[in-house]
């Protein structure tokens, strides 16, 4: 294949990693097949071989026969030479939205609908910032020390989804968001000195926020109740919740009452530990003065 006399190599499944349909996301294994189906149907309708696609959309026809059967995502320039090629008027670009929210992982999906939902939200961290406190260079430098290694494709895939959370705190009306964090998480220098400042200052403005509440906990609080790691508590407006804790109930979310009152207990106590807002902005603001 040529353009305009510029010889160039047709993409192939060997190019597209991490793009794989997750076997166990039915939602997601339902969208890629019907976007795949309508690919095969405008592509016959045009009456234009795969191979005579494959090579006007500028991937291998291996590829071609993977979207078209569901067996992969497609990208979102894929979906647009599409709509170009087959004359679609637009309505295959406009399946983008659908397949970007399959590349998310589900139990992520799954999350960010929670969080879309919740009225309150209460969350408890203990090794990391919080994921939707995060900056894009800090989360990234997380994901490149995780071993086994990521691909590329994987940290690009797990960026975006975690990226996309962070549209809670557009919402409106606006949800109540409670952080405590422990100092220790702070001052980690995550990918660098400069990664690391931006991070304070990201917890600074999110904290002005007047729905989000950021407490840091003391490394030196001689009493602990959050031992037990990572809590989430999460609200919604019909008076339902969901917790999850790693020390409590094998990790698993939970909506019994009687188990979100033992979360929501230990939220509270190490809330009550934690420096309160003002306190934690000051301490923030003095580990900024002091890099």
């Amino acid at each position: 294949m040529s353009v305009d006399g510029e010889a160039v190599r047709l993409r192939s499944e060997a190019d597209e990693p991490g793009w794989e349909v997750d076997p166990d996301d039915d939602w997601g294994i339902a969208v890629v097949a019907t976007v795949g189906r309508q690919l095969r149907l405008r592509r016959e309708a045009a009456g234009m071989r795969a191979g005579e696609f494959a090579t006007a959309v500028g991937y291998g026809e291996d590829l071609v026969y993977k979207i078209e059967g569901g067996k992969r995502i497609p990208r979102p320039e894929y979906l647009d030479k599409a709509d170009e090629v087959l004359g679609a008027g637009g309505l295959l670009s406009a399946m983008q939205e659908d397949v970007k929210r399959v590349r998310y992982p589900k139990k992520v999906r799954d999350l960010a609908k929670l969080e879309s939902q919740a009225v309150e939200i209460g969350l408890y961290s203990n090794h990391n910032v919080h994921g939707l406190l995060q900056t894009e260079d800090h989360m990234r430098a997380l994901f490149d020390v995780w071993l086994p290694a990521y691909s590329e494709e994987e940290t690009e895939r797990m960026a975006a989804a975690r990226l996309a959370r962070r549209a809670i705190f557009e919402r409106s009306p606006a949800p109540t968001l409670s952080f405590v964090q422990e100092e220790v998480t702070l001052r980690r220098p995550v990918g660098g000195r400069m990664v690391w400042r931006g991070q304070l200052e990201r917890l600074l403005e999110l904290g002005e926020l007047r729905n989000v509440s950021i407490q840091v906990l003391l490394t030196d609080s001689q009493d602990h109740f959050g031992t037990g790691g990572l809590i989430e508590v999460l609200k919604f407006p019909d008076g339902s919740a969901v917790g999850r804790s790693e020390g409590a109930f094998s990790g698993r979310p939970v909506t019994d009452p009687k188990q979100l009152r033992i979360l929501e207990l230990r939220y509270g106590m190490i809330r009550a530990q934690a420096l309160t807002p003002r306190e934690s902005r000051a301490f923030i603001e003095r580990m900024l003065g002091e890099s």
